[in-house]
């Protein structure tokens, strides 16, 4: 689809009781600006309470589904404090949308057929349904740009498999293809050309719920094939970046990465080698902010921590950091540091300079920085509206099978089970569900330890409760 000059920034189709938005910036990768938000709001705001409604689809257009906020028009208002309140106002404007998403009554589809970068994950993160292709990228720049992780982030990096979140969030690294779904972040893999066809299923349903969506779906996904590439951050190297990120102080990841570089295991000292590659470019103001926000994340609800990051931005736009600008200018405007690798003149530029004061700015209620930050005005009927659970109709999280080894999940069961029966388990709670054995199995040989009972034919499962290295 092309798109001319007086063609909407955002299109709106119906078929029968699908709604479907599609983001219409291609020659900007969809990112997302203020035309998009003022068009999408209202729109989405009416879809949520009309009978005629069953279900939304959220899709782009290109080859991006959204490539994140257009922070470089933020930035540019940002830079001055005359017009540091309009950068403000998009943040809030974009988190608002977010959350809205998040909390609708209405099953939501986020078909990430492509780049799914920033605002991008805000818009979908939270949709109980969330399509990944084989052309998925999916990731959170925000530390190469001086910036951190926001539109959520905090809530759900801080509710991804072990430490994934904390990873994604610092490195800025990004997900591609199957690895997103395999590791949390979308709930189906789909391949692309099949898009089509789902939505053509989902708009002949007369009253499509959230488990004939569910089933839909699942009909039109495909079984890991073998020309695939493998999914990363498995094994060993899964195992050496739970092993790092566990901690609270960012120094103290760098620490054990720097330990994990001499390992005598090749996958791990490679992991500890790119990562640190990675980190060592990245603004270490935003390290310390991304850290200290994923970790608050971790026990607050989504609006919760959507206006704990309007703060954080509010922080930014006022130049509590002159990080945020100086990325945008030296990665996106000028692109004279857009490589990996490249580290722009960050200020301060090593994490020992970065105080506690300094990220204070960013979080104490008395910060001078955050004293006109606005709070989210979010519609009333939406307000006291849990958003579904971003894990419901994707692969079984880690925690889930942590307890069912250890005998405390939902479903009940003892501490006694075996290998094949927990396969077995997850297979009768996630009836139909392509993966489910392969990630009970990746998630057993790094988590569990075998316990004989002596008996000579029987070798129990046992939860190893912190994450260790090899």
């Amino acid at each position: 689809m092309s798109t001319a000059a007086s063609e909407p920034t955002v299109l709106f189709e119906s078929h029968s009781n699908i709604r479907k938005f599609i983001l219409n910036r291609p020659r900007k990768l969809n990112a997302l600006d203020e035309e998009m938000l003022s068009l999408l709001r209202p729109k989405i705001e009416e879809w949520s309470t009309s009978d005629l409604c069953g279900a939304i689809i959220g899709t782009g257009v290109g080859k991006a589904f959204c490539s994140g906020g257009d922070v470089a028009s933020v930035v540019q208002n940002a830079s001055q404090s005359s017009t540091a309140h309009k950068a403000v106002d998009y943040f809030k404007r974009e988190f608002e949308m977010d959350y809205i998403l998040a909390a609708l009554p209405k099953p939501y589809v986020a078909v990430l057929d492509g780049i799914t970068l920033g605002g991008g994950v805000g818009l979908a993160a939270n949709a109980p349904f969330r399509i990944a292709t084989e052309n998925t990228v999916f990731g959170m720049p925000e530390t190469k740009i001086g910036y951190c992780p926001d539109v959520g982030a905090s809530f759900f990096l801080s509710r991804l498999d072990g430490e994934i979140g904390t990873y994604l969030g610092l490195t800025s690294d990004t997900l591609r293809g199957r690895a997103v779904f395999e590791l949390g972040c979308a709930t189906h893999f789909v391949p692309s050309r099949r898009i089509s066809s789902l939505i053509d299923q989902l708009s002949a349903f007369d009253t499509p719920s959230l488990s004939l969506i569910d089933q839909a779906i699942e009909e039109l996904s495909s079984e890991r094939q073998p020309e695939d590439p493998p999914t990363p951050l498995t094994r060993s190297a899964r195992m050496a970046l739970d092993y790092a990120f566990r901690h609270d102080k960012v120094e103290d990841i760098f620490r054990d990465l720097e330990t994990m570089a001499k390992h005598q295991d090749a996958a791990i000292q490679s992991f500890a080698i790119n990562t640190l590659k990675k980190l060592n470019s990245r603004s270490p103001t935003s390290l310390k902010v991304a850290l200290k926000a994923i970790r608050k994340g971790r026990s607050m609800s989504l609006l919760q921590a959507l206006n704990m990051e309007m703060k954080m931005a509010a922080a930014y736009c006022h130049q509590a950091s002159p990080d945020f600008v100086t990325g945008v200018e030296a990665v996106l405007i000028n692109k004279t540091h857009k490589n990996e690798g490249d580290r722009p003149p960050w200020a301060p530029a090593t994490l020992a300079e970065v105080t506690e004061d300094l990220v204070d700015r960013f979080f104490n209620p008395t910060s001078p920085f955050l004293a006109s930050t606005p709070e989210l005005e979010i519609p009333s009927s939406l307000a006291n509206t849990l958003p579904n659970p971003p894990s419901k109709f994707a692969l079984p999280t880690e925690q889930e099978i942590g307890e069912v080894v250890r005998g405390s999940h939902s479903s009940g069961g003892n501490t006694g089970i075996r290998l094949n029966e927990l396969v077995a388990r997850f297979q009768s709670l996630r009836p139909g569900k392509m993966g489910v054995k392969e990630k009970v199995l990746e998630v057993a040989a790094r988590r569990c330890g075998v316990e004989d009972n002596a008996d000579g034919n029987t070798v129990w499962l046992k939860w190893k409760r912190e994450p260790t290295l090899p």
